[in-house]
């Protein structure tokens, strides 16, 4: 399967990939669908076209080096920036707070490309974004799979970051405190990787 002819969508309904339910997601809210990434992210035959389109995308930015955060995002990470031609790094949480480990490191002269699997509030990739910018980096990109909402704000410090995600699946998520499925009892699953 080619990159230009991947169906995202397509491919994350037939692997099962969007479930229906109560879910607590990873930012702490709360929704009544679930896009389980590790469908796509398991099966080499498909995170291969998937990683080498987003790649593509952002060839013309030129970046030097793919930023991830850890878990889901190291295996992305690491495929876009094989097709890329450069090196792949993860961010993890160390006392709460997003840290580079492993002798991980950015300097001044590197454009970072970050990548996502699923952005729904956008929370971790600001994160990321935050701490290549700590290390004195440039963000060349966003890259996701998925973002579940109907847009993305990466305008920080007056600076838009080019943001691309291969498929656009907006889905209602809700506070705790306003939640419907909540208030209707219904039990919840905490399938998530990220805690708020």
């Amino acid at each position: 399967m080619s990159a230009e002819e991947i169906d995202v969508r397509s491919e994350l309904m037939r692997r099962g990939a969007l479930l229906e339910g109560h879910f607590r997601l990873s930012s702490g809210r709360h929704s009544d669908r679930f896009v389980q990434k590790f469908r796509i992210l398991e099966d080499p035959a498909i995170l291969e076209p998937v990683a080498r389109a987003i790649a593509q995308h952002f060839r013309p930015q030129r970046p030097t080096i793919v930023v991830s955060a850890a878990v889901g995002g190291i295996l992305l990470g690491y495929e876009v920036a094989r097709h890329l031609g450069v090196k792949a790094v993860f961010v993890e949480k160390e006392d709460g707070e997003p840290v580079l480990r492993r002798g991980f490191s950015l300097s001044p002269s590197d454009r970072a490309l970050v990548v996502e699997d699923v952005v729904t509030t956008g929370l971790s990739v600001g994160e990321v974004v935050d701490l290549v910018r700590r290390h004195g980096a440039n963000v060349a990109g966003i890259g996701a799979i998925v973002t579940r909402g109907s847009s993305f704000d990466t305008a920080q410090d007056d600076k838009a970051i080019p943001f691309h995600a291969l498929l656009e699946l907006p889905l209602q998520s809700y506070e705790k405190s306003e939640c419907p499925l909540c208030r209707a009892g219904e039990p919840i699953s905490d399938p998530g990787s990220r805690r708020a």
